[in-house]
């Protein structure tokens, strides 16, 4: 494992931010925290990067405590980095990799995170797609073992965040480690091998993201508009209302559509969905609004 987590806290006065959170990280993999705000993910990054002292637990890197070499190793990706003002793409590459004693060359780095057409552009006057690249570009700077990535494509458009996504799996592909935070449960969908969900400063799920959906549900989900469900007093299979539609859970597809038929169910709107990491997450997790 290239990174473990034993019982990690962090209190702050009044509050248990993180609780006793444990996990391990396989090298060259993509692990994905997820959680609603104020689960704990940031913080629990923050700890493992060494950002932030964790009250009590320990953090090994490849089965040893972390030492000072430990933060040349990686490579983060915060939610938020301001750059300085008035410099060029070309000049920030420049800045980031003279702070390390090892460095990437910067044409392997700007080909890598496709930034050759903004090498004389102004950093703060570029998108926010072309930010995110760039962002990763400093976090490549110093050719890191793992990646951390904090919430990355939050305000980017679809066509941005695929193209971020790429990224990533370019990424992987050169055999990194990627830690990746995120609300958006289709993004950890696509690139993590494992993900792991907190709720209150614990893990209360981990696994493949196959792996625990099969686990938390038995089936598919077969949805049609209200109006065309009168379900009989003796149905077999369990159903609820929602937003004006029928989702119906049921582990025979066939056997459930062949019923709706002879019962005279009109199927010309009908869906058959597989559960989702979003699915998961809600059940899980809840419904309720956090703030």
């Amino acid at each position: 494992m290239i990174l473990t987590v034993r019982d990690l806290v962090k209190t702050y006065p009044g509050v248990r931010a993180v609780d006793g959170i444990s996990f391990e990280i396989t090298e060259a993999t993509c692990f994905g925290l997820l959680g609603p705000n104020g689960a704990g993910k940031t913080t629990t990054v923050e700890m493992i990067e060494g950002v932030t002292a964790p009250t009590s637990g320990e953090v090994l890197f490849r089965g040893r405590p972390r030492d000072r070499s430990f933060r040349e190793k990686i490579g983060i990706q915060f939610q938020k980095t301001a750059l300085p003002d008035y410099l060029k793409v070309r000049d920030v590459l420049q800045l980031f990799s003279a702070l390390y004693r090892k460095s990437l060359p910067t044409e392997e780095v700007v080909r890598l995170c496709s930034l050759e057409e903004l090498m004389g552009r102004a950093a703060t006057k570029i998108s926010g797609g072309q930010l995110q690249r760039l962002l990763v570009a400093l976090a490549l700077i110093n050719d890191p073992e793992i990646l951390f990535l904090d919430e990355p494509t939050t305000g980017l458009d679809p066509q941005a965040r695929h193209g971020f996504w790429d990224l990533v799996r370019t990424i992987r592909g050169r055999g990194k480690t990627v830690v990746l935070t995120t609300h958006n449960m289709e993004e950890a969908a696509e690139l993590c091998d494992e993900i792991a969900i907190l709720d209150r400063g614990k893990v209360i799920a981990r696994g493949e993201p196959k792996q625990l959906l099969r686990q938390q549900f038995e089936g598919s989900i077969v949805e049609l508009p209200a109006d065309d469900f009168r379900p009989p007093e003796e149905f077999p299979w369990p159903w609820y209302e929602s937003n004006g539609s029928i989702e119906i859970q049921t582990a025979d597809v066939n056997a459930t559509l062949d019923r709706l038929l002879r019962d005279g169910v009109p199927l010309q709107h009908l869906q058959v969905k597989s559960r989702t990491l979003e699915d998961l997450f809600l059940e899980l997790t809840g419904r309720q609004l956090r703030s």
